[in-house]
């Protein structure tokens, strides 16, 4: 049931990136430029698109609720694949062969690392020191991949702004794990625990630089530095922070680490294809 909720997620994620991007196109200010945020708000095209990812959460968050943070980040991740003909319908996207090249290594490597890798076990509520240092070490990239991101232009430009929401997305998915486990505690305890305020803050700060990067005209580059680096936060968050693990033996062991490496390496190749920028 977790796979399936995840695979909806990522569906409702690409749907709902693509309309961001066609929203955020219309704007006149640039991706460095905080008004066009407020320019966004006035575009039903945009709001839509927010409707779709806010479904995303709620599907991914009931999926980690069922499933492991490695298996349903993995799983969201095609979200990339099934958004670039959805880009090339709405946004004029250009799709050539080394983007369908990344996009079956991606497809490939992530059901080759959930069927044969297998992640499972796991805590339920990892210690303070495993969060606190995971919300620093999260906290330093994304300012550093966004400071970096003021300062280039183009494709690269989006994939440092997408790569940094990357890092808060997986801190975001890492802590909805763990809030969606205390909704039946009450509002109050909502209030009071750190988990409702970090996972509004990472979910902000991702948001807000997901839009930067889809500002610059860029699907490609912007959603896979984006996938790829929730991915590799996720999994690195699983077993770091929720002590998750992949089936042991060389015979399984192996296998999932090749298929984790093709999908990481999938987003990648995607992440500049030529002419992957919106047709004028």
């Amino acid at each position: 049931m977790a796979s399936v909720l995840a695979l909806l997620a990522a569906c409702a994620f690409a749907l709902g990136t693509v309309l961001q991007q066609k929203g955020t196109l219309e704007t006149s200010a640039p991706e460095g430029d905080p008004s066009f945020l407020l320019q966004v708000l006035r575009r039903p095209v945009w709001v839509a698109g927010g409707l779709l990812q806010a479904a995303g959460w709620v599907l991914q968050a009931a999926a980690l609720d069922r499933g492991t943070l490695v298996v349903v980040q993995a799983i969201c991740t095609l979200s990339l694949v099934i958004a670039l003909p959805l880009g090339a319908r709405l946004t004029d996207q250009h799709i050539d062969r080394r983007a369908v090249i990344g996009a079956v290594a991606t497809v490939g490597g992530i059901v080759l690392f959930v069927a044969v890798g297998q992640p499972e076990g796991g805590i339920s509520d990892p210690s303070s020191e495993a969060w606190w240092a995971a919300i620093l070490v999260c906290a330093a990239l994304v300012v550093g991949l966004a400071l970096l991101a003021r300062t280039s232009r183009g494709g690269r430009a989006a994939a440092l702004f997408a790569a940094a929401a990357g890092v808060g997305f997986g801190l975001q998915a890492a802590v909805t794990k763990v809030f969606v486990t205390q909704l039946g505690q009450g509002a109050a305890h909502l209030l009071s625990t750190w988990s409702t305020y970090v996972l509004i803050i990472s979910a902000l700060s991702g948001f807000t630089l997901q839009q930067s990067a889809l500002k610059t005209g860029f699907l490609a580059p912007a959603m896979a530095a984006s996938n790829a680096t929730t991915l590799t936060v996720s999994v690195i968050l699983g077993v770091a922070v929720f002590q998750e693990s992949i089936s042991a033996g060389e015979t399984r062991l192996w296998p999932a680490v090749l298929g984790l490496v093709m999908a990481v390496a999938g987003v990648v190749t995607l992440a500049g294809p030529p002419g992957a920028t919106v047709a004028t």
